[in-house]
């Protein structure tokens, strides 16, 4: 539904007193496609297809939790004046990172308590996830927020966008970078990316596609987020929150890769062996209790 002047209203209907907005139906949506696609991707690597969706009942929770509490921190001290706008998340102020970081938190314990390969969880999630993200920043284009600093019509025209983004960039008499579309184009292009490389055999170890992740997300988030204008900062500092972490995960990616190709043993197996090493494993175990016996 649009105005006149061919802005998209953010709610998309009512049902009597219960308003449905499109970042609600966005966001599902993402949700849904990792849930599907994941569930695919971890029967093709020995794992249950019922793993995703239980793992999604927890993942689910703790990733809003985690991207409520993350934004609720940098913005410490507006809540602790107003202690009863914490659970307002109606009201918008959710973090990407700290939905990463509780997500992540609920996975290791999910596969810990299920006997579940935790990178390997990791790899075949990590995709999905990412094309969740590039979905769901379509929300914050819609409700025009996450955007960056203030263009002309001309920039906007000039990158070839559609009128109904140029439109939807207009807020207040004043054209603002689209950043959510930067986002969702670098992040569509990471999926492509990591699908492509994980399926190619004896390729990537096994938590390189998330380690990838982790480096193609952070490296665009970094620049990203120096465009926008709604950045969490350090505190009282100039230093933004997300860049800050962006430019931490990458190191710690890079220094991961690194550690785990030269020094962990046995050798980390390859993405595309799935279970498959686990399985091996319990076979010459139980093989060998068996001629103990």
């Amino acid at each position: 539904m649009t105005s006149l002047l061919g802005v998209i209203d953010p709610i998309a209907f009512r049902l009597g007193p219960l308003e449905v907005r499109w970042y609600g139906i966005i966001i599902a949506v993402g949700i849904f496609v990792a849930i599907w696609l994941s569930s695919k991707e971890a029967v093709k690597r020995g794992l249950d297809e019922d793993a995703i969706v239980d793992l999604s009942l927890w993942l689910i929770p703790a990733g809003f939790i985690g991207a409520r509490l993350y934004y609720v921190l940098f913005e410490l001290g507006y809540y602790l004046q107003n202690p009863a706008k914490i659970i307002a998340i109606w009201e918008g102020g959710i973090a990407i990172y700290g939905g990463l970081i509780g997500g992540a938190l609920a996975l290791i314990w999910f596969c810990r308590k299920n006997n579940i390969p935790i990178w390997l969880m990791l790899d075949i999630i990590a995709p999905h996830v990412l094309l969740a993200q590039a979905i769901g920043r379509w929300g914050n284009f819609i409700n025009q927020e996450a955007h960056g600093g203030e263009v002309s019509r001309q920039f906007l025209e000039n990158l070839m966008l559609p009128d109904f983004i140029i439109n939807q960039m207009e807020i207040g008499g004043t054209y603002y970078h689209p950043t959510f579309l930067y986002e969702s184009v670098w992040s569509l292009i990471g999926v492509v990316l990591l699908i492509v490389l994980r399926n190619r055999e004896n390729l990537l170890k096994r938590g390189e596609v998330a380690l990838g992740y982790a480096l193609w997300y952070s490296l665009g988030r970094f620049f990203i987020e120096g465009m926008r204008t709604d950045s969490l900062y350090l505190f009282n500092t100039p230093i933004r929150v997300s860049q800050l972490l962006s430019v931490i995960i990458f190191m710690a990616a890079i220094g991961l890769i690194v550690y785990r190709r030269k020094n962990v043993y046995p050798p980390v197996p390859y993405y595309t062996e799935g279970i498959q090493p686990e399985q091996n494993f319990e076979k010459k175990k139980n093989d060998y209790y068996k001629k103990k016996k």
